[in-house]
């Protein structure tokens, strides 16, 4: 929750300056006629000190900045997202190369990646090959989360984001 201007009942603020300059500590009067000078908020960002910490910030900047806060927080909270890709064992140079950069913006975006080859036939071994390939090519991106697992009709591993 946000409080700003007149809803600060402290007697004394710590006041920071638009440029994040230090006003030091005034009254909550003062701090106050001083935004409406600038017109800027009075924000408070904290009440867990005395005298509370208080910022002007430009009109409408805190309700985006609180805004973003909370959307920070209710990501982390989710925690990271895991996305498959699919291959062949047979697969292209260059769609290889296409799904390598695809799985490397996936785990620099916080995300983890399941890649999984289909497998038809006798390519289990080349499938493993192309996964443990895929696994050193990433290693600067992401870290095994699971082993190499062959099962009937396809191999998967997963990466997770450094």
């Amino acid at each position: 929750m946000i409080i700003k201007n007149e809803k600060i009942k402290a007697s004394e603020v710590q006041v920071t300056g638009l440029q994040g300059e230090d006003l030091g500590v005034m009254s909550t009067k003062e701090a106050l006629a001083l935004a409406k000078k600038l017109k800027v908020d009075l924000v408070c960002t904290s009440l867990m000190s005395s005298p509370p910490p208080c910022k002007l910030i430009g009109a409408g900047a805190a309700k985006q900045e609180a805004l973003q806060e909370k959307q920070q927080a209710r990501k982390q909270e989710q925690g990271p997202k895991v996305k498959e890709m699919r291959l062949t064992a047979n697969i292209e140079d260059h769609d290889l190369d296409t799904k390598r950069q695809q799985a490397e913006r996936i785990l620099k975006g916080g995300d983890a990646v399941l890649m999984v080859v289909k497998i038809s036939g006798k390519e289990g071994v080349k499938a493993k090959e192309l996964l443990e390939m895929l696994v050193k090519e990433l290693g600067s991106h992401g870290k095994k989360h699971t082993g190499i697992q062959l099962s009937g009709k396809q191999a998967a591993v997963q990466l997770d984001p450094l």
